[in-house]
């Protein structure tokens, strides 16, 4: 079996250093032994667009926020599945992860960052929040609502986190969460900020098989 690599290191801002790695034409982030994200494994990020397109199929102009760019599967599945007229903003914290996209993953991203619709927030999802009104906010930022590489993502995830997101949504604007677990804790506390909530369980791969994920809509009321 062919060793993995390491490619290059980051620093997320108050939490874990990530470790780029690859293994032949496999790709990894990994925060300490922790994998965050594998090239192999797209479904569930995939989802996460996709379904959330579904719930906006319709509307003109939509306008989207992703928190967290990744590998850029959301993204890529986002510019396939919003219609032309939309406008995408990517937060991503951590800026050597917009560079290996232009870089040693520049193959797995392909010119997804230079569509006309993206534009690059680099900072703080909660900060891009305040930016503007969108019709969704897609949250990838962490293995899910429990601050693991970083404590302080737990801001997005409590009750004032879930707030701020709720005053950034349009009416009937949705906030998706993406997660590698469920967390009854989580569906708990969407209601109790006033959200409709639907769970989703949906593959990491796109094989059908293996893991599932979880991945929460959170609509606001109109």
């Amino acid at each position: 079996m062919l060793p993995w690599i390491r490619l290059g290191d980051a620093q997320v801002p108050g939490g874990d250093k990530l470790q780029l790695m690859q293994r032949g034409s496999e790709f990894s982030i990994m925060a300490g032994t922790t994998e965050l994200m594998n090239s192999r494994l797209s479904g569930s990020e995939e989802a996460l667009a996709t379904l959330s397109a579904q719930r906006l199929a319709g509307r003109a102009k939509p306008r989207i926020l992703i928190g967290g760019l990744g590998m850029g599967f959301t993204l890529r599945a986002a510019l396939a599945s919003f219609p032309a007229d939309s406008a995408i903003v990517i937060a991503e914290l951590v800026p050597e992860v917009i560079d290996w996209a232009r870089g040693p993953l520049a193959a797995i991203h392909g010119t997804s960052l230079d569509d006309s619709r993206v534009s690059i927030h680099q900072g703080d999802v909660g900060e891009a929040m305040t930016r503007g009104y969108f019709d969704a906010i897609l949250l990838d930022v962490d293995n899910g609502p429990d601050g693991l590489s970083r404590p302080s993502n737990d801001r997005l995830y409590n009750a004032r986190g879930l707030a701020a997101a709720k005053t950034a949504l349009t009416g009937g604007g949705h906030l998706a969460v993406w997660s590698s677990a469920p967390d009854a804790q989580f569906t708990r506390r969407l209601k109790q900020a006033g959200f409709a909530v639907e769970e989703a369980s949906v593959r990491a791969s796109t094989k059908r098989r293996g893991a599932r994920h979880t991945i929460w809509f959170a609509t606001k009321g109109a």
